[in-house]
């Protein structure tokens, strides 16, 4: 379980900063902001998002498999995926989990 575990703190990390990156760079810039030189510059956000995120649901899903959690259980450490900060708190919780258990 050690290295689903380790994954996971990885990928919950990189899937929180992602999220800033895009609800506090990103949008802003493009919605609000519109300023063309610049949403130049940002349009790799979005595609890195896009492609770090399926990981990130393949590690939950890999360390669920591995500490036996119920459907509900997995889809909200999915979710926490996709606010900005919630990932930080997932993956402090699972933390806590793995801690309990050793």
């Amino acid at each position: 379980m050690n290295g689903a575990y380790i994954r996971f703190r990885i990928m919950a990390w990189v899937a929180g900063i992602m999220s800033l990156i895009l609800w506090f760079v990103d949008i802003p810039v493009k919605y609000f902001l519109t300023v063309p030189f610049l949403e130049d510059k940002i349009d790799w956000i979005p595609i890195v998002h896009g492609y770090q995120f399926p990981i990130y649901i393949i590690t939950v899903i890999e360390l669920s498999y591995r500490l036996k959690w119920n459907v509900i259980k997995i889809v909200k450490f999915i979710l926490a995926g996709t606010l900005p900060v919630a990932s930080f708190l997932a993956e402090k919780k699972v933390r806590a989990i793995y801690n309990a258990s050793k």
